[in-house]
């Protein structure tokens, strides 16, 4: 029988993370969350805290912990400013969908109200970027809050949860029994028989089938299904951002990103493809174009586990609710009881046309003849890793290019702000990764722009002696705003440039990392392999064309076949 003790808050809190499993955590202390801090001085041998430089920083760093782990990612900030720095990181976690803690406190409970010194309702503030959120202000409700706040991150559709804790309460005692984890279940229940079986007989009646994958594929760990489904039937695939490395982009069959900077081939297909087999999407602005024409000749088939994600945006004609993994496993498992189809030679033609799209218009760029092109750094980085790297990236020009040119051949190796589109994201996420897995190769691929929103987070990876490496696509501007400014804003360009950039070489050096430059496409392979290898933590500042556009790019309001191509 588990022992019963008295503990104080604190102490409470700490055994409930040590339940669930929780080694590392990343934070940034005051006042009103120092009890907390002294129960995680002693238990610091069973608990890792991170100190981050900023509370930003710690959020997109449990953010980037969870992606590629699957877990959950947990952070601390204290009360007031703490709590609300916190905000950006658990409004990107929300948008994509990635199950954190964040754990906040507060002044006392006989304080609140009062404008009291870093008082802030903190639960009315993230209330609509959480799942759910609390705040505990009776010691008896600790340990129940805290367990219900891992099982929600979790459960269903995946998301942040914060838990705001009343400084007395983290001073108060109460008893303590330890409980073993509630297991989290998939979600198959609402999995129904007729809308599998219709499901199945739109992909027997198609012609020109097209899959195409969100992230929601990645969190329910479906990627051998969705490849298993998709050379079944010889469906060619897309993927949105978000759902980068659930299909092999190596695999013949992969057609590339879907939308408003996609493929030419995988814009083409949704647009004259019969069935759309969505697994794990939202349909947001950025997949869709104009709505009205999104897939207009298709029968849409959407599976997903969230049922206020089917009809949101895009009607569909047959909704799968459910777990997406174990979704698949029941198309497939109904395909196997049927009599073989050949899908091979079925499809032949629609296969034909994707190659010849694919032919037509490939991504490609004009090389430079004294400049190095940011797309050729991203094809440099391709080759060298083998599509085997985590790569993060802030949010630009730089985060289409990786999409775009960078192979990704497993799951959760690609961490980025989807939803949110937040600046500042893949350095602490980078952090947040290498921790995780310490012996892997983590790239945060850069812009000067955004690098800037977080750099102070350098003292974090190097304090901690962590090998991530900061590949920096220098253009001297904010290039994603300068592209839309000049093709949609009759090249009037404002408030795009910096002119005055630190040297991001001595900068590394001063927080004590390593410091490359790259400015001749000659010197860019040895250069990349050199800081690669390097057990420390690298900036590798490679200057790149400045006007430099993202290809193809469809334009706000137009539909996916009306590209802008180079």
């Amino acid at each position: 029988m588990a022992e019963t003790r008295v503990l104080n808050g604190s102490e409470i809190l700490i055994e409930c993370l040590k339940e669930q499993g929780v080694k590392t955590v990343f934070g940034y202390p005051g006042g009103a969350i120092l009890n907390i801090y002294d129960a995680l001085y002693k238990h610091q041998d069973e608990i890792t805290h991170i100190l981050t430089s900023h509370e930003q920083g710690a959020s997109h760093a449990a953010d980037g912990y969870a992606r590629v782990t699957g877990k959950v990612g947990v952070c601390l900030a204290t009360s007031g400013p703490g709590a609300t720095n916190l905000v950006t990181g658990i409004a990107t976690a929300f948008m994509d969908s990635i199950p954190m803690v964040a754990i906040t406190c507060n002044v006392g409970v006989s304080l609140l109200g009062r404008d009291s010194f870093q008082e802030i309702d903190i639960t009315g503030v993230t209330m609509p970027i959480t799942k759910y959120n609390f705040i505990v202000k009776d010691i008896k409700k600790l340990a129940d809050t805290v367990r219900r706040a891992f099982t929600i991150a979790q459960s269903g559709r995946p998301g942040p949860v914060l838990i705001d804790i009343t400084k007395d309460v983290t001073a108060a005692e109460d008893e303590y029994t330890p409980q073993e984890p509630a297991p989290i279940v998939r979600q198959t229940d609402t999995i129904r028989e007729e809308d599998i079986e219709a499901a199945l007989e739109m992909i027997r009646n198609s012609q020109k089938p097209f899959i195409f994958v969100g992230g929601g594929a990645v969190l329910s760990g479906a990627s051998e299904e969705l490849r298993a489904l998709a050379h079944k039937i010889q469906a060619p695939v897309a993927d949105s951002l978000m759902g980068k490395g659930a299909f092999d982009g190596t695999d013949e069959l992969y057609t590339g990103m879907l939308g408003m900077h996609g493929t030419y081939a995988a814009n083409k297909a949704v647009s004259n493809a019969d069935l759309l087999i969505a697994v794990g999407v939202r349909f947001d602005d950025r997949v869709t174009g104009r709505l009205s024409s999104f897939a207009p000749k298709a029968t849409i088939v959407h599976i997903d586990i969230d049922p206020t994600s089917i009809h949101k945006n895009v009607n569909v004609r047959i909704p799968v609710v459910g777990d997406c993994r174990n979704s698949l496993v029941a198309i497939r498992e109904h395909l196997a009881a049927r009599e073989p189809l050949p899908w091979k030679e079925r499809f032949a033609a629609w296969q034909g046309q994707l190659d010849e799209w694919r032919q037509e218009q490939p991504i490609t760029w004009t090389p430079g003849e004294t400049t190095i092109k940011p797309q050729e750094v991203i094809k440099a980085v391709d080759k060298i890793t083998e599509g085997k790297a985590i790569l993060t990236t802030e949010v630009g020009q730089h985060q289409m290019w990786a999409a775009q040119l960078y192979n990704f051949t497993e799951p959760r190796t690609l961490l980025t702000s989807g939803g949110l589109g937040t600046m500042g994201y893949g350095f602490p996420a980078a952090i947040g990764a290498q921790f995780a897995y310490p012996n892997k190769l983590v790239i945060d691929v850069s812009g000067d722009g955004s690098f800037q929103m977080n750099l102070q987070e350098l003292i974090t990876a190097v304090s901690n002696k962590l090998p991530v490496k900061v590949l920096l696509l220098n253009n001297g501007c904010l290039g994603m705003v300068r592209q839309l400014q000049d093709l949609f804003y009759g090249g009037r360009l404002n408030a795009v440039d910096i002119p005055d950039q630190p040297d991001f070489v001595k900068l590394a050096e001063a927080y004590g990392a390593e410091g490359y430059r790259v400015a001749k496409l000659e010197d860019l392979e040895s250069t990349l392999r050199t800081a690669f290898a390097s057990p420390n933590t690298a900036i590798i500042d490679v200057i790149v064309e400045r006007d430099e556009n993202v290809y193809p790019t469809v334009p706000s309001g137009a539909s996916l076949d009306e590209m802008l191509l180079l």
